[in-house]
């Protein structure tokens, strides 16, 4: 079920919204007229994109949040139904990465990609979809990645918190429609190579993404999208990820799997060879 009222009528809640991709999804809803609250950790990164969004037209609220804290992220729902009156979408596209071999990245950083990209999605979803169901039901966007469908060398936590969140979604959409729930519509977003923040808090190696690299608003139009159309997934940028999915596309990525890994850690081998922080 895609949104209940216009987008430019819809409450948009996105965490991870001071940068990348959250950013630019608050940007392209306000530009649609939607009303959009911000959480991320960094205040003055989130007021200048509020002020963005604001000189589109649209309305913008900022509400510092620690997606890592389930606390914090239920309140962060809450006061956003307080303060717009009711939840239409909620977007998850907070995310932090490390890259290195796998015996190499700290303890402490595999566990902060975990709370990050995997926890905070869940504690996002957790608190969105009650407030979802009050509203009379809406959509529910993770922004996952391309390396939830294929492992990059190199980046193996990021990979599995990914793969991760694919599955999560996959599951919570599979007990809403046994339950008879079909108000609510959870869609994941499988974008390539990003050029965002994100690069910025890797570890244990300097990388690049792989080309094909898109800007954060590719994704952003992609999330936007979904908000008025849904569908279970959609992959964007690149030449293989901008089809349109079609039957059997899953399986014919499984088969391939084993010829693009070997491509992949190739590709992984030029970027990271000897370069290290």
């Amino acid at each position: 079920m895609a949104l209940t009222r216009p987008l430019a009528e819809a409450v948009v809640v996105i965490t991870g919204a001071s940068s990348g991709a959250g950013a630019a999804t608050a940007i392209e809803v306000a530009h649609n007229g939607g009303t959009v609250v911000l959480a991320a950790r960094g205040e003055p990164a989130l007021d200048a994109v509020a002020e963005r969004g604001r000189a589109f037209g649209g309305r913008a609220s900022v509400l510092p949040t620690d997606v890592t804290d389930p606390a914090a992220v239920a309140r962060l729902a809450e006061t956003a139904v307080a303060v717009c009156g009711r939840l239409d979408a909620w977007v998850n596209t907070a995310a932090t990465g490390a890259v290195g071999l796998f015996e190499e990245i700290p303890i402490g950083q595999l566990r902060r990609v975990i709370e990050v990209n995997l926890l905070g999605a869940a504690y996002g979803m957790r608190a969105a979809l009650p407030h979802l169901r009050a509203s009379g039901g809406g959509v529910l966007v993770n922004n996952a990645s391309a390396l939830a469908t294929i492992a990059l060398p190199y980046q193996s936590i990021y990979n599995a918190a990914k793969q991760g969140v694919r599955g999560l979604a996959d599951t919570v959409r599979q007990e809403l429609r046994v339950t008879g729930e079909r108000g609510i519509a959870i869609c994941t977003v499988l974008p390539a190579g990003t050029a965002a923040p994100i690069r910025r808090y890797a570890v244990g190696r300097r990388i690049a993404p792989p080309p094909p690299v898109q800007p954060p608003e590719v994704a952003a139009r992609t999330i936007v999208r979904l908000l008025t159309r849904p569908r279970r997934e959609a992959y964007t940028g690149g030449p293989w990820f901008s089809l349109r999915p079609v039957p059997g596309a899953s399986a014919v990525l499984g088969l391939a799997a084993g010829t693009a890994a070997g491509t992949l850690a190739a590709v992984a081998r030029r970027h990271v060879q000897g370069r290290r922080w």
